[in-house]
């Protein structure tokens, strides 16, 4: 098949490379030359691991290619994947500005029937509203020419994108006419040879689906979050309880690990417009609203650990701080719990020296600006002369250190984990003041 991928962001990217990895021909738009450029020259634009020797793969092969060019990427593809960006508004509802503006260009340029996919993350109704604007633009024209607008919401772990895409749990398709549902039965059919993975539904339902899976997921985290403070007030063990609440199979074990507050580019967005789509209802949206609260107040929880052990003016203390991506296997700092530590640390005072393995780059363009915040070369380094050592991002890398060198290194042997990567016990014995979450 003949696809286009309207934006080459992260989900555009991934969603093109894999399509063509099973042998369609593919065409990723994007209106930033500088990003085409880079995928031009065999550049990546975001860290996703295998997905740089996929793209050289199938490009080489011939089925992948990138553009700026609007009217040659609607002719291209019979389906026409937008993927584009909905960010916050100031009221925490998704930006459509971008996903409206490619269904006018298919619009402007179509010459012939197309399918098009919201692939982008989108509120309820977003599909109704591309479909109206790509009519009004073909009435401007004065053509008439038969189209179908299809949900289909990626469900993509950043880290393990590829695996999720091209050996999916779903796939959740939102169609209401047989050509568009024969058509992505089609696309997908190479996605599901084992058993048939595909939910159809209709339009309005797959869009809620998205965001009812990721507020889901956050919900969990920062209940077990709340647990997990709790569980400290208490003096009880919050992975002991994790294990036994988590051993019913109606709860289950996935997304019950406490931590320093989830982030990223959907959960934090997802839980924001599901939010603003409840207010423009009528429906006050309480327990999603606490999941954000508790979320705030869960990215401080280290500093407050710090401050209680430290007071509450750290001017002249030096801290080190281990990973600064919102989780391991990425480069995205969007939402991420270490821009607030850092902010905080310094705002009272601190200095930071920090080390992340691969969001070095990406946190010296959101964070560089800081003058008390210094970048480390490796992990060992960004402890030297520190007060404490904060691990906010769980990388393997972080999990079997030596310990007798990050003594030697620190001013104090102190660690405050947020991750809860180590044993409290053997740290304790190991002669460190180690503070983890709900432990």
């Amino acid at each position: 098949m003949k696809i286009t991928v309207v934006g080459s962001g992260y989900v555009g990217l991934v969603t093109g490379t894999c399509l063509a990895e099973v042998g369609n021909h593919v065409l990723c738009l994007d209106v930033d030359p500088a990003k085409i450029t880079t995928l031009q020259q065999g550049g990546i634009p975001i860290y996703e691991p295998g997905l740089d020797d996929m793209v050289r793969r199938n490009v080489e092969a011939g089925r992948l290619s990138f553009t700026t060019d609007i009217p040659a990427a609607v002719a291209f593809g019979e389906v026409q994947f937008i993927a584009v960006g909905t960010p916050p508004d100031e009221d925490g509802s998704a930006d459509l500005q971008y996903v409206l503006a490619a269904a006018r260009n298919i619009g402007l340029y179509m010459t012939e029937p197309k399918v098009v996919v919201d692939k982008s993350t989108v509120p309820v109704g977003t599909a109704d509203k591309v479909k109206a604007q790509i009519a009004s633009t073909l009435a401007e024209r004065g053509a008439d020419i038969a189209y179908s607008v299809v949900s289909n919401p990626e469900f993509l772990k950043e880290g393990a994108a590829i695996e999720d895409f091209m050996k999916p749990d779903r796939i959740v398709v939102g169609a209401e006419d047989e050509r568009a549902i024969e058509l992505m039965r089609r696309l997908y059919a190479p996605f599901q040879r084992n058993h048939d993975r595909i939910l159809f539904m209709d339009v309005r339902s797959a869009e809620l689906t998205k965001y009812a899976a990721n507020a889901m997921l956050a919900t969990r985290i920062s209940f077990m979050n709340e647990l997990a403070n709790l569980a400290e007030d208490l003096g009880a063990d919050i992975e002991l309880v994790r294990r036994g609440i988590g051993s019913d199979p109606r709860i289950g074990y996935h997304f019950l690990y406490p931590g320093a507050g989830y982030g990223g580019s959907c959960f934090p967005k997802d839980v924001k417009a599901l939010v603003a789509s409840g207010r423009e209802q009528g429906h006050a949206m309480r327990v999603l609203t606490a999941v954000e609260e508790a979320n705030e107040a869960q990215k401080r929880r280290l500093v407050d650990k710090l401050v209680k052990r430290f007071g509450e003016d750290l001017s002249g203390h030096h801290f080190a701080l281990w990973g600064l991506a919102f989780k391991p296997n990425t480069d995205d700092m969007r939402e991420a719990s270490s821009r607030v530590i850092v902010a905080e640390l310094t705002r009272r005072g601190a200095t930071v020296a920090a080390y992340d393995p691969v969001a070095a780059d990406e946190a010296r363009r959101v964070m560089g600006d800081n003058p008390a915040l210094q970048f480390a070369d490796d992990m060992m380094a960004a402890l030297r002369g520190a007060d404490a050592l904060l691990i906010v991002t769980e990388w393997k890398m972080f999990r079997a250190p030596d310990f007798d060198a990050i003594k030697a290194s620190l001013k104090h042997p102190v660690i405050l984990d947020g991750r809860n990567m180590y044993d409290p016990a053997w740290l304790r014995e190991l002669g460190f003041d180690y503070q983890a979450i709900g432990r």
